[in-house]
């Protein structure tokens, strides 16, 4: 069985995650989505929140599973017996980030390799930081996010916008 495993903070998920998620689900019998946790950025959901909303984006594809992890990735393929880590790239910038973090990964867990998916056009400019500035400003963020979590991303800033901008987890 050929395991994946795409990683990511998913702050909120974005239609650019969904696209790469959905044709690498073309190309594994199963991958593990993996809503992952870094202590240097702050969230504005929660790991259950996120993982809850991937689990409602992801529904209707069968090989396509989701979980948080706060341990090291390198580990989690580990121990999930994944042999390919997937990461969508949207730049250059991107590339060259994600090639150190592969590089990284194989040297902790030598049976490891990293694939990169490059972003499609129309998802070159999309970002969980840029959604989370446009929903600051309350942009409808139709053709940002899917359209099932549109209303949670909107809800959520406003609650933050209430804190005086702060997400607390």
């Amino acid at each position: 069985m050929r395991i994946a495993v795409y990683p990511g903070s998913f702050d909120p998920v974005t239609l650019g995650h969904v696209s790469v998620i959905r044709r690498a689900a073309g190309l594994f019998d199963r991958v593990l989505v993996c809503a992952m946790r870094n202590s240097e950025k702050h969230y504005m959901f929660s790991p259950e929140e996120r993982v809850e909303l991937l689990r409602r984006v992801l529904k209707d594809i069968p090989n396509v599973e989701v979980e948080a992890c706060s341990g090291l990735l390198s580990d989690y393929c580990r121990e999930k017996g994944a042999a390919v880590i997937i990461k969508g790239l949207r730049s250059v910038a991107d590339f060259s980030s994600e090639q150190q973090m592969a590089w990284i990964n194989r040297s902790l867990n030598p049976g490891t390799e990293t694939l990169f998916l490059p972003a499609e056009e129309q998802y070159l400019h999309i970002s969980s930081t840029a959604v989370r500035e446009l929903a600051n400003y309350g942009v409808n963020l139709t053709g940002w996010v899917p359209d099932e979590i549109v209303n949670d991303v909107m809800e959520k800033t406003e609650r933050g916008r209430e804190r005086h901008g702060e997400w607390d987890h």
